[in-house]
């Protein structure tokens, strides 16, 4: 029987307002691009979708403001099964938006406004804490306040449950509350950002994440795109590249969300650090081959479906 996972994600939800165009403008130029898309985002909403249409019981700790995105916010989370009952909807502040452009290689440039995510207080986290004890693991960003992050992260340690950080967006964060983080998932430009080491490679990946296990910090995941992750963990005398799954991208937006999302899940379920990495990478590869972030998040049957397909390729 499988286990059901339970997730507490705390994080930003930001409404995502994409274009797509022909090339990235230079600065001052007007590009005639298009179609237009909204629709929901935020790393921590991405994040808990990702893990809910897995299968997980999920629960989102965000704030919105009381305007229509924040009423669709709310509504999207109920339609994806999402514990909704600790979202805060504030009246002075504004829900969050993501600018979003993305050029016909499927790369992306985004301008985050995060409105009342970047607003969230220690208090509305600790309201929480009840989701928190019955979790079995706990998912945070950095695309929200440090005071969110902070909580987040203590009360986790407090209440002794694991921690997976996504330090995304990178923001500065203390070598103390480093050390209280179980696993960490930077890509290659914030694993360069947290260590000082420029990611390029496996080689570079190793040596950024022994700085990053130095911290305290016991599992840490370098996502490499394509490439898959580079896994290492305490103990270890070497880690290892776990490989992507290789597909056609449509748009690469939202797919670190998706193997965060991915991990969490599979990992709560009860499946190895590297299983866990293994399926993620697949999570990851299926979301870029849809347009959009959270609405781009497959489901746990086409998930079994990549990763079995490509074991009968020897992957």
């Amino acid at each position: 029987m499988i286990n059901l996972s339970k997730i507490v994600v705390v994080g930003s939800y930001v409404v995502d307002l994409t274009a797509r165009t022909p090339h990235m403008p230079k600065p001052g130029e007007t590009v005639l691009g298009g179609p237009f898309k909204m629709g929901p985002g935020g790393k921590g909403g991405n994040q808990a979708v990702a893990a809910a249409r897995l299968g997980a019981q999920v629960t989102m700790v965000t704030k919105v403001g009381k305007d229509l995105f924040g009423d669709d916010a709310i509504r999207n989370f109920k339609n994806e099964g999402i514990d909704s009952r600790f979202i805060n909807q504030v009246e002075d502040e504004s829900t969050g938006a993501a600018l979003i452009a993305v050029d016909d290689s499927g790369e992306n440039m985004i301008v985050v406004s995060l409105g009342a995510c970047g607003t969230i207080t220690e208090e509305e986290v600790l309201r929480a804490k009840a989701a928190f004890q019955e979790g079995d693991i706990i998912l945070v960003q950095l695309e929200t306040s440090m005071v969110a992050i902070s909580t987040t992260i203590n009360l986790a340690n407090k209440l002794s449950k694991p921690v997976i950080l996504n330090p995304a967006p990178f923001q500065k964060i203390s070598d103390e509350l480093l050390a209280k983080v179980n696993y960490i998932t930077p890509n290659e430009t914030e694993a360069g950002l947290l260590t000082g080491v420029k990611v390029t490679d496996s080689e570079s990946a190793r040596k950024a994440a022994e700085i990053l296990l130095t911290k305290g910090i016991d599992t840490v995941i370098i996502t490499l795109g394509k490439q898959g992750c580079y896994l290492i963990q305490k103990g270890e005398s070497t880690g290892k590249v776990i490989p992507g799954y290789q597909v056609q991208a449509v748009d690469t937006t939202g797919a670190g969300d998706a193997f965060n999302g991915g991990f969490a899940h599979f990992l709560a379920e009860g499946k190895s650090v590297e299983a866990a990495c293994q399926r993620a990478n697949a999570v990851a590869a299926l979301s870029v081959t849809k347009s959009g972030t959270s609405p781009a998040m497959p489901y746990g049957e086409e998930v079994e479906k990549l990763v079995g397909e490509s074991r009968g390729q020897g992957h």
